[in-house]
């Protein structure tokens, strides 16, 4: 092959990448963006140590409906009628499945019957990195555990090693189960595993996590989202002033989920 041939095919890969690149860092807009807080478009969200802070008293179950709504519209997650088959990102599960390790017949009233929202906790000592055999979900700097659907094989070695029931698998094809297929985030394909990847193409935009902005709550938000290592951010701020919890610590996960109770 002439040396004119061979950069002709390796440009043209390159721009083949650039193109799945543009379409993977799309994000569909939740909401009326002139009620809703937004940073600068211009502006990516940056942060050494992401983290979600769910707050459970300003929890409804109409606003927790919008919030996964609004997750599941903007990444094209598709609706199975078989439960089996379920693909989900985000979802509620009662106190005593969340936290199996803190329930007793003693509970405050009220919260064994609360149904708490659960999703991937984007965990600082994530188990289902180090077991994927071909680096499809890995952790960034930033504390955000990623998944790269071109890369993964559905062994489903990550759904056996993480603890919280936080993955999913497409058995079969998902594109015909999605109501309205949105092109600013791409649709996966059957074999694959997702999850919630908490909005890193929105914060690459300088938007926070469509479920956040979904779910403001009627006095308090209801999911808050920000860098834990940054004194002044919200999440910071709440955990200061009041007592959280995470989903089995014990484990050694480091889960960077937290539930106001």
């Amino acid at each position: 092959m002439s040396i004119d041939r061979r950069r002709f095919f390796t440009v043209a890969g390159l721009g083949v990448l650039g193109v799945a690149g543009v379409k993977a860092l799309g994000a569909n807009v939740v909401g009326d963006p002139d009620k809703l807080p937004r940073l600068p478009s211009a502006t990516p969200v940056k942060g050494k140590r992401f983290a979600m802070v769910v707050d459970m008293k300003a929890c409804t179950e109409q606003g927790f409906a919008k919030c996964v709504e609004a997750c599941h519209r903007t990444h094209n997650v598709p609706t199975f009628a078989d439960k089996q088959e379920e693909v989900k990102w985000i979802w509620g599960e009662p106190f005593h499945d969340a936290f199996p390790e803190l329930h007793h017949e003693h509970l405050v009233s009220g919260l064994a019957e609360h149904e708490f929202p659960v999703f991937c906790n984007h965990c600082d000592n994530p188990p289902c990195t180090r077991v994927c055999p071909t680096q499809a979900t890995w952790k960034r700097e930033d504390g955000v555990v990623m998944m790269d659907w071109h890369r993964c094989i559905g062994c489903r070695y990550c759904i056996a090693a993480c603890p919280y029931g936080s993955r999913s698998f497409n058995w079969r094809d998902p594109r015909p189960h999605i109501a309205e297929i949105t092109t600013e985030f791409p649709t996966r394909e059957r074999g694959v595993v997702e999850k919630c990847n908490f909005c890193e193409e929105r914060l690459a935009r300088g938007q926070m996590p469509a479920c956040a902005e979904a779910c403001q709550g009627d006095e308090h938000p209801v999911l808050s989202f920000g860098d834990l290592d940054d004194p002044n951010s919200i999440v910071r701020q709440l955990l200061a002033v009041r007592p959280a919890i995470r989903r089995k610590p014990e484990l050694g996960t480091e889960p960077q989920v937290y539930y106001l109770v």
